[in-house]
């Protein structure tokens, strides 16, 4: 295949011969007999882009879900009409709910449900991803024998944390529309995917090596989970990633049992990745690198508040942050309404870390946060919550280093960017306009043709 005329390195015009799936020549090319082309026309051409942190099963299955939060949703009423017409078109069948935060209706629980939805089933996932909140019908399907769900006086409150794979297992859950996620993923440029999820084991992996091989998965996985991925070899486009450790400040673990982890995953060959949301959790997650050691691929997910005393350490420790600047586009005003006036300067970013010499790359976190990745580069860029108020302007990045962001190669985060080259995996995605009218307003960009291991795959 040849693609003539794009738009290479932000600003360099070259045709690109691909040989199977790698990269053959570049420069200025003629196109050979019966040599399949693209006409890039001057449009930038990118190596494909990899989501670095992401929850593709979760993601799949939102897509069939009711969104329950900010922006969809801004109000108990609009809540319980959404909830409603959801019912109405489910046929009395479970309905699922994704993206509740408590600034719509406060801290609802399986009371208030039961006055919006008394006769279906009912599951709505808080935005956190740790809680699911079930109403009295769930509740009777699911509530037998032992259960980890809340109680309050001896009565169930419809609360859970942290249970996914329990409530998974009592509902019966089918396997989510994996191909549809896919899809919006090529159509914006994604070729592969770091999946995050904590609770990731060998039957994850499998579900995903199917659903690649069948063709319904085409992104590349590096699949973070638990200590049951120890030791899985790569199969199907699919490869084991660090151990994932899901902390939570309310509950942290005995510090000398998560070194004791930590110890066990680097001598199983795996790097270590952590939940860093709050201060607490970070400080505390770096203490436990200190006293197992870290290695090389050993990741803090978020950095949600990281002051400047924190930067140094990190740095010493060798560790790489992977961010979601799209929260700040997204959350930005919930932010400044409910974040301590004294961590606002130190939320999530991105300058700082860079200046300090630590790695940065980024992630969607979808379907916690929006799938697009142009929508975060360009919140990377901007800074700017959804009210148009600027959090911490001197954390901004050019477009280009936005980009980069998303770059970086799967198992270094943070790393150079992937560039297009003579011998380079032929991934590639085509944007719709030339590279100095796309860095104007990166959420505007669109991908005309993705391009994964030397053949399209988008459009299908």
């Amino acid at each position: 295949m040849l693609i003539r005329d794009a738009e290479i390195d932000f600003g360099r015009r070259a045709d690109i011969r691909i040989a199977g799936r790698a990269v053959a020549e570049i420069g200025r090319l003629t196109q050979s007999a019966g040599e399949a082309a693209i006409d890039a026309g001057g449009d930038a051409l990118l190596p494909g882009l990899h989501d670095h942190h992401i929850h593709l099963l979760a993601f799949a299955a939102a897509r069939d879900s009711v969104r329950c939060g900010p922006p969809c949703v801004e109000d108990a009423g609009a809540l319980a009409e959404a909830l409603q017409a959801a019912a109405l078109r489910s046929g009395g069948g479970w309905l699922r709910g994704i993206g509740y935060h408590q600034s719509v209706a406060g801290e609802i629980d399986r009371d208030w449900l039961d006055r919006v939805l008394p006769l279906s089933p009912v599951r709505i996932q808080h935005r956190s991803g740790r809680l699911w909140i079930l109403n009295s019908r769930a509740l009777d399907i699911v509530a037998q024998g032992e259960t980890p769900l809340e109680t309050l006086d001896g009565r169930f409150t419809g609360r859970l944390y942290d249970a996914d794979n329990w409530l998974r297992d009592r509902i019966g859950a089918t396997e989510p529309p994996i191909r549809a996620a896919s899809d919006y993923l090529l159509s914006r440029g994604v070729t592969g995917i770091t999946d995050t999820t904590p609770g990731n084991d060998a039957a994850a992996f499998a579900l995903m090596a199917t659903a690649r091989r069948r063709g319904d998965l085409v992104q590349a996985v590096l699949m973070m989970g638990g200590d049951g991925l120890d030791g899985l070899p790569a199969r199907d486009g699919i490869r084991v990633g660090p151990r994932k450790f899901h902390l939570h400040e309310t509950g942290l673990p005995d510090p000398a049992v998560l070194s004791a982890q930590i110890r066990c995953s680097h001598e199983a060959g795996r790097a270590t990745a952590f939940h860093c949301v709050t201060l607490a959790e970070l400080v505390f997650t770096l203490g436990a690198l200190e006293d197992a050691g870290s290695i090389s691929g050993d990741r803090i997910e978020h950095a949600g508040i990281a002051p400047p005393d924190i930067l140094p350490w990190i740095a010493r420790l060798g560790l790489t942050v992977v961010s979601q600047p799209n929260f700040i586009a997204e959350r930005g005003d919930a932010y400044l309404r409910d974040v301590d006036p004294r961590d606002r300067p130190w939320l999530y970013r991105q300058r700082a870390f860079r200046k300090a010499g630590i790695p940065l790359a980024a992630g969607t976190d979808a379907p916690f946060g929006d799938a697009d990745p142009w929508k975060a580069m360009q919140a990377a860029v901007t800074r700017t919550a959804p009210s148009g108020t600027v959090l911490d302007a001197e954390e901004r990045l050019t477009p280009e280093e936005a980009v980069a962001l998303f770059l970086g190669g799967p198992g270094d985060p943070g790393g150079p960017p992937r560039t297009i080259a003579a011998g380079a995996p032929a991934d590639f995605c085509l944007l719709d306009r030339p590279w100095a009218e796309a860095r104007r307003d990166l959420s505007l960009v669109g991908v005309t043709t993705t391009i994964k291991d030397g053949r399209i795959v988008w459009p299908r």
